[in-house]
């Protein structure tokens, strides 16, 4: 009983304690929920440093989504769909292949040799490529030519799964 004594005597002479608002945890500074993203190719800047809400990405260590504050990480990038998702929608680009480098501060960079936007391409020419690529790829060539064609059906078998 003396120790609830001394409880009461300090609510009384300090009554401004109990109305004070409850302070609540929460996180020390604001997290933004964008990731800036930069997509390089040789002749074009597809993106400079835009903010974005994610960014899917083959890797060759498998597909990996990339969002705000994200693990740093560099990622070779096998052939297929790099899909960027903003706030209005989404876009996507068939990438032949490269590298993605996620740095701290939620910033993701992206160099490819050759990507475009996957509306670009029609089916039909596809497959018309890679009727052309597997007669090379079969025998009908030099050695350059037939590993040559070999790498081209992998990219056009990639692309043409994302077509359909």
């Amino acid at each position: 009983m003396n120790s609830l004594r001394i409880a009461r005597a300090a609510v009384r002479a300090r009554p401004a304690l109990l109305r004070a608002p409850i302070q609540r945890r929460g996180y020390a500074e604001a997290v933004s929920d964008k990731i800036k993203l930069s997509l390089s190719l040789p002749h074009q800047s597809v993106y400079k440093s835009q903010d974005v809400v994610q960014v899917n990405i083959p890797a060759e260590s498998g597909e990996m989504g990339v969002l705000a504050n994200h693990v740093p990480t560099i990622e070779q990038l096998k052939p297929g769909l790099v899909e960027v998702i903003e706030e209005n929608g989404s876009k996507q680009f068939f990438l032949s292949g490269g590298f993605a480098v996620v740095q701290p501060n939620s910033v993701l960079s992206i160099n490819a040799v050759e990507g475009f936007p996957l509306e670009d391409f029609s089916v039909e020419a596809v497959r018309n490529h890679i009727a052309e690529a597997q007669k090379v790829a079969s025998g009908n060539g030099s050695e350059q030519e037939i590993a040559e064609a070999k790498i081209e059906l992998e990219v056009l078998e990639t692309l043409q799964a994302h077509l359909k």
